[in-house]
């Protein structure tokens, strides 16, 4: 170990819609907050972040903003991203005179090289002297223990809060992937919709959520669960309480989790066949907070014949992954994703 390893750390950092996670070198999972800021619009004072923050959802005055900087994955506001990032870092450091050498970062598949830019700028913004980029689904894959490096099909399926990455890798690289903007946010709003349509009621994205932890599902279940659940009657402007079923939310969310489905179906169907073959013996992984969601695994393998699991853990599956990555940089930095940047002439 160098002499001023102490002071110069590397970190892993899953910067996520719905949650940030922070991995230290050597150390472990540090930080696991909701990707949420508040900010005082009068003063222009960022007034909490991660869960204090998200507790301010739906309950603010018009002068305080609950933002989440990242929507659908991809940096919306850049400012408070940053912000949220150096807020985090400097939980992370607390008194000591610790420095970020590198940070490593996950992103999801297929972004522009725009919204590469703006989140790779946020973390160096944020404290780390170097930044480099992992594309979320090959994290998630080394996380949750696949055999990402040798020549067979790894077939991951990353249901986060605002995306949701279908990836094939084999030998440390992704041989096709999927992503779609249909994931945890869009089950919340499906639920919203359902319920105002259904019963003429009104409710925020936080009991939304919480109903679709309770009694969501993607097959039909044996057991009857309900949760009550309240907000404004939409006719009278009061008060009022309905109790939600299990068929109903089932029925709020069948339109996502069908395009989940086909998605999955069309990345099968586009991979080569010595690695769709290799599918029958490795199976489909799940990860990311939506794989939690009641009969989705054996919803996806009725529908693609293959057999689905959930991944050990599959909320910190890719902080896992980046973990590895940073504690063993040598040894995994072919799975970084940092193209080569073209040459700047000055004419």
């Amino acid at each position: 170990m160098s002499l001023f390893s102490p002071f110069f750390r590397d970190v892993g950092i899953d910067l996520g819609t719905a949650n940030s996670l922070i991995y230290l070198k050597h150390e472990g999972l540090r930080i696991n907050q909701p990707t949420v800021a508040a900010v005082n619009t009068k003063t222009n004072q960022v007034l909490a972040v991660g869960e204090d923050a998200k507790k301010m959802l739906g309950r603010t005055p018009s002068y305080i903003n609950v933002i989440r900087p990242l929507t659908n994955g991809v940096v919306s506001d850049f400012e408070m991203a940053e912000e949220l990032l150096r807020n985090f870092l400097r939980q992370l450091r607390g008194r000591s005179v610790m420095s970020f050498r590198r940070g490593i970062l996950a992103i999801p598949n297929h972004l522009t090289e725009v919204e590469r830019k703006s989140a790779e700028d946020a973390a160096r913004n944020a404290g780390c002297a170097q930044v480099f980029l992992v594309e979320s689904p090959v994290a998630a894959a080394l996380g949750a223990g696949l055999p990402i490096g040798q020549p067979t099909a790894s077939l991951i399926v990353d249901i986060g809060g605002g995306t949701t990455d279908i990836a094939v890798i084999s030998m440390g690289g992704t041989v096709i992937s999927k992503t779609l903007k249909v994931a945890g946010d869009k089950f919340n709003e499906d639920v919203m919709r359902f319920v105002r349509e259904e019963f003429r009621l009104a409710i925020g994205e936080p009991s939304a959520e919480a109903a679709k932890i309770a009694v969501g599902s993607a097959i039909p279940l044996d057991e009857r669960l309900e949760f009550a659940i309240r907000g404004r009657d939409l006719g009278t402007g009061l008060p009022r309480e309905v109790v939600l079923k299990n068929g109903h939310v089932r029925l709020a969310l069948h339109k996502s989790l069908r395009t989940i489905v086909e998605a999955i179906h069309e990345v099968i169907e586009s991979t080569p066949p010595e690695l769709t073959g290799d599918m029958l013996e490795q199976g489909i992984y799940l990860c990311g907070g939506g794989s939690l969601l009641r009969g989705l695994a054996p919803l996806i393998q009725k529908e693609t014949l293959v057999q689905t699991a959930i991944a050990d853990d599959p909320l910190t599956c890719v902080i896992r992954g980046l973990g590895r990555i940073v504690d063993r940089y040598e040894e995994h930095q072919g799975l970084l994703d940092n193209p080569l940047k073209p040459l700047t002439i000055n004419l």
